[in-house]
């Protein structure tokens, strides 16, 4: 039976935070054979991490400052499909684990690594979080309210859509042409990068006019009325997002608003004098309907119609939504609840996550063992 599209690959991941073990963990789910490398300091801990980044694949560890921890993980790299790395430029060059010696032991090598500012630049070698990349990429600057601060949402930006998603992509791309070529190669994934990547709209609009480059201004950070949220009259809060016309037809006949009276502010892209002058009155419309009713009288008056409206959850919420169960979004893997392999494959599908290894507890059976065999027993 199949484990997946990537059943047979094989990976090395040097143990790293975000970016990196988030495409571990996608290889993994895909059917990949992941084996970590986790430091020796991090082995001494007794008890397997739940984190579900780290699910799914074997663990060692090694001491790489140490030539023989170095050694043994050349002699992995020589068998291994791909390797993945995020530590910062120059540190695997100085363990000599950098793409030279690895793709010279091994020349199919897919040597991916990622870097929050990338492997060059004045800035590549600095610390940074993902905060940071996503400021220096314009992405925090159009995020919060309107004549106050930038509000940083959730590292999903710039360390897993940006960094480790990216990564994901640019492995499985030059898989592809390994495949074809018989030759491996650098991915060089950087978060700042990725940022910019998930900005392709957003230059488009600013190159026409549509976007405003200023806090609380941009039509998907919530200067629309009818892209933005609600309170209720339980304090709760709902979201709309009914952007084309037909949608926001459906959203004011839901809230009980005259359509007619608001029709030109269903076009916000377009016409700008017209309609950004009404914003105001119709947010305050829109804010006065909404309290009149809590949050679950909102879930049914809405029920299934396309008015673009869902309520805001907390993320123990979203767990128990009956849409998430009905999908089978969510997985309970060892008592921790967690995203389900997705993509979903037809026809290659991957057997259940496993629950993370406690650090270094593969390594006798890794190193005594084939060096890296196909498939990860069960």
């Amino acid at each position: 039976m199949k484990r997946g599209p990537l059943d047979g690959i094989r990976v090395v991941e040097l143990a790293a935070l975000g970016p990196a073990p988030f495409c571990g963990m996608m290889l993994a789910d895909m059917g990949a054979n992941v084996v970590r490398i986790e430091r020796v300091s991090t082995a001494a801990e007794n008890q397997a991490p739940r984190d579900p980044l780290q699910r799914s694949r074997r663990s060692i560890a090694l001491d790489l400052k140490h030539p023989a921890g170095a050694a043994i993980a050349l002699r992995l790299v020589e068998r291994a499909d791909v390797l993945i790395e995020g530590f910062r430029p120059g540190v695997m060059e100085r363990l000599g684990l950098g793409p030279e010696p690895c793709l010279a032991r091994n020349p199919r090598l897919v040597y991916g690594r990622v870097t929050g500012w990338g492997q060059d630049g004045p800035l590549a070698r600095t610390a940074g979080h993902d905060i940071n990349y996503i400021a220096l990429a314009g992405v925090l600057h159009p995020l919060g309210q309107a004549g106050g601060k930038p509000v940083p949402p959730p590292n999903l930006v710039g360390d897993f859509g940006g960094g480790g998603m990216l990564l994901l992509a640019g492995v499985l791309a030059a898989l592809l042409e390994a495949s074809r070529s018989g030759k491996g190669q650098v991915v060089d994934a950087a978060m700042l990068d990725g940022a910019f990547a998930q900005l392709a709209m957003c230059f488009g609009q600013l190159a026409t006019g549509l976007f405003r480059d200023a806090t609380g201004e941009s039509l998907f950070a919530g200067a629309a009325p009818y892209y933005d949220t609600y309170r209720t009259k339980d304090g709760r809060y709902v979201s709309v997002g009914a952007l084309e016309p037909q949608f926001f037809a459906q959203l004011l006949e839901k809230v009980g608003l005259d359509a007619s009276q608001w029709s030109a502010s269903c076009y916000p892209a377009f016409d700008e004098v017209t309609v950004r002058e009404r914003w105001p009155e119709l947010r305050a419309a829109l804010s006065d309907a909404f309290a009149t009713r809590t949050q679950a009288e909102w879930v049914r008056v809405f029920g299934d119609s396309d008015a673009c409206f869902a309520p805001v959850l907390s993320l123990n919420e979203a767990i128990a939504h009956p849409h998430v169960n009905a999908r089978c979004a969510l997985i309970d893997v060892d008592g921790v609840v967690q995203g389900a392999p997705s993509p979903r494959f037809s026809r290659t599908k991957a057997a259940p996550p496993r629950a993370p290894r406690r650090p270094g507890q593969d390594t006798l059976e890794v190193l005594t063992g084939p060096a890296m065999p196909s498939r990860v027993p069960a």
